[in-house]
């Protein structure tokens, strides 16, 4: 599924759907992780993971492992998930024009060759610097400094710039992670197929193929979207008041095939689970309250806090997310914020593992 560059969706989410509670503090979405709980590597198998079952009625909470899925899903559910891979977008290279070493985090393509990207250390990334990459190789030439400090550069090469990031680029891996990655396929789902995100849409690690397998003989069926991961579903949310907070954009397509059988599913009266917050927001986004979806490509800001009424989702797979970060809002709005705060307290507890490459909650 190929996301066409600049394309934009024209059908706004409902006003009533994006209601935020301005009363509402960033600081009640806060935790206590002792920092051993935070997964630096993958299981050796994927479906090894713990997984936490919060029933959304009367909030009960089971304790399972990943494989065991299926079990508490039933006959005629559908799962959706992410198809997205990542890419080499990290870049490590030099300031050829003021010296000293630079970084660069690939975002978006724009036109003419141009690219939005991240920069560390932004000193060394001045109007005008020409930085290095590889051998020499790759150059490119830092046009315009946004605002919000991304940076807009041309890079300049014999080929197209993906011909060099297999080589010169590197996977970019969570800030939180210390460890080396030995096997970046650890760090991709076994379904992924459409390039373009820098992060891995994480609920999807623990799928297997056996996984998929069991999920068939059981007659729980699955379909895929794409939405490209961007960086701020690391960024934690600093506003005081959720409300305050500016929404980061993510790239998505949902296709004619996938919107149909999303609405097949809801019209027999089974259920839609999104596997992770990914598959969700673009399932809301393209959702409307008579409960269908339709297809499209474009961006979502989609903001999802406690008080959003779900119109598409049935049930919710997802790992355990940072502290005050959107994603934990999401979750929250979801499962309720008590609900949810209880089963992570739970969660440490129980030494579960958290982030990326920890394990996953079912919300059904």
């Amino acid at each position: 599924m190929r996301i066409k560059p600049g394309a934009k969706f024209v059908t706004e989410v409902s006003i009533m759907n994006k209601t935020i509670n301005s009363e509402l503090k960033t600081e009640a979405f806060n935790y206590e992780l002792p920092d051993q709980l935070i997964a630096q590597e993958p299981l050796p198998r994927r479906d090894d993971s713990r997984l936490l079952v919060l029933q959304r009625c009367g909030g009960k909470i089971e304790h399972s492992t990943f494989r065991q899925i299926p079990l508490y899903l039933e006959a005629g559910d559908l799962l959706v998930l992410n198809d997205t891979r990542v890419f080499h977008a990290r870049l490590l290279g030099r300031n050829t024009t003021g010296g000293g070493p630079v970084e660069l985090l690939l975002l978006q393509r724009r036109e003419k060759g141009q690219w939005e990207v991240l920069c560390k250390p932004g000193k060394r990334a001045r109007k005008g610097a020409l930085l290095s990459f590889g051998k020499g190789e790759l150059e490119a030439e830092v046009l315009h400094i946004a605002e919000s400090g991304e940076r807009i550069v041309r890079f300049r090469g014999d080929k197209p710039l993906e011909s060099y990031l297999p080589s010169v680029g590197q996977l970019p891996l969570p800030p939180y992670i210390k460890k080396v990655l030995h096997d970046e396929e650890r760090y991709q789902t076994v379904y992924g197929s459409c390039s373009g995100s820098i992060a891995a849409p994480t609920a999807g690690l623990h799928f297997t193929e056996q996984l998929f397998e069991k999920l068939e003989r059981r007659s729980i069926a699955w379909t895929f979207l794409t939405l490209h991961v961007g960086p701020g579903t690391f960024r934690p949310v600093k506003a005081e008041y959720v409300a305050q907070h500016r929404m980061h954009r993510e790239r998505y397509c949902m296709t004619e095939n996938t919107a149909a059988q999303i609405n097949r599913t809801k019209e027999k009266g089974s259920r839609v689970v999104a596997v992770g917050t990914t598959c969700c927001r673009v399932l809301e986004t393209l959702g409307g309250a008579d409960g269908h979806v339709c297809s499209g490509e474009g961006e979502t800001g989609l903001y999802i806090t406690p008080g959003y009424r779900f119109n598409i989702v049935d049930g919710l797979v997802t790992n355990f997310h940072l502290p005050r970060s959107t994603l934990l809002m999401l979750v929250s709005a979801f499962a309720g914020l008590e609900e949810t705060l209880r089963a992570y307290e739970e969660a440490v507890q129980k030494r579960y593992r958290f982030y990326s490459f920890g394990d996953a909650m079912l919300i059904i």
